[in-house]
């Protein structure tokens, strides 16, 4: 985002620095403020049930601050990592989306992975989901693949999710009760269960409702539903401490669940509460081709315009 547009749009922003908003439909959190400021972020959840799930989707290697050395952005990934397990229940479930470079030693996820393994939370999957679109060269594989990593703390429940494909391989046969029966006849759905590779889901262009433009990292509303659905029950609440496009507030309230959320930037955390906001709305979950703050910009443009002040003064 370009300085001039930040500062257009940061006026129509209702949250600073270390500001809440509270929904009061729905008990949701939005708070703007920086995901290692452990007063602030603590803060958040001092009036809510303890967290069950957490799921988390920095910026892979703080481009968007500045340059930082791979060690100093473990550290930096380390304070918020605490930060979280000090939010959670006993028993919870923490998801992290993270980039791997292939143009650059697959940083960031293997210091992430090793900085993990004394954080308290045990490993229980690496998850990839498969991107429709991707970048490489013709003397590379195509890189089409988003890293999501699974941890636990304690002993948190698991509820078994279906995608929407289709079974079709036939042949695994073991005898059941005496009699000897085929895959299929054992399933309890006519549809596959998501493994570990997520290819059933569309990752997010513009051409989508659920695109928010200016959110490049914006994760699919079906992605997160299916984390929350899997590793939360219905009214939990649910931590997210790098808000961006507001996926995991809207999943939350699309699915009965209380979100409590946050970004360092207030236009994030606007685009957050404006996301819930036009979804109850319009039952819409994005705004595709157009963007959050179209109607205030529209209207100044009306305003420079019958003052005879051309739009782009």
């Amino acid at each position: 985002m370009s300085p001039d547009v930040y500062a257009i749009l940061l006026p129509y922003c209702r949250l600073g620095t270390g500001d809440v908003w509270q929904d009061p439909l729905s008990g949701h959190v939005v708070g703007c403020g920086d995901a290692t400021d452990t007063e602030f972020a603590l803060s958040l959840v001092k009036n809510t049930a303890r967290p069950t799930l957490a799921v988390h989707d920095p910026p892979y290697n703080l481009v968007a601050f500045e340059r930082r050395s791979i060690d100093e952005y473990a550290v930096w990934c380390r304070k918020w990592i605490d930060i979280t397990r000090d939010m959670l229940s006993e028993d919870s479930s923490l998801y992290v989306w993270l980039g791997a470079d292939q143009r650059n030693q697959f940083q960031p996820l293997p210091q992430f992975m090793l900085m993990m393994a004394d954080t308290g939370f045990e490993a229980r999957s690496f998850i990839t989901m498969r991107n429709q679109r991707g970048y490489g060269t013709q003397s590379n594989w195509m890189a089409v693949r988003q890293e999501l990593l699974y941890y636990t703390k304690g002993r948190p429940g698991f509820e078994v999710r279906y995608t929407d494909i289709p079974k079709i391989l036939r042949g695994y046969y073991k005898e059941v009760g005496g009699t000897v029966t085929e895959n299929q006849e054992r399933s309890r759905s006519e549809f596959i269960r998501p493994g570990n590779v997520w290819v059933d889901i569309q990752q997010v262009f513009y051409r989508m409702e659920e695109n928010v433009n200016g959110c490049f990292a914006q994760k699919p509303l079906k992605a997160i539903e299916r984390i929350i659905e899997a590793s939360s029950k219905p009214g939990d609440t649910v931590v997210d401490l790098f808000a961006h496009s507001g996926t995991a507030l809207l999943a939350c309230e699309r699915t009965g669940r209380r979100c409590v959320t946050m970004d360092i930037d207030p236009i994030f955390a606007e685009v957050s509460i404006r996301r819930l906001e036009r979804f109850r709305e319009t039952g819409k979950t994005g705004w595709q081709r157009g963007h959050p703050f179209e109607r205030e910009l529209d209207e100044k443009k009306r305003i420079d315009l019958s003052s005879g002040v051309g739009a782009e003064a």
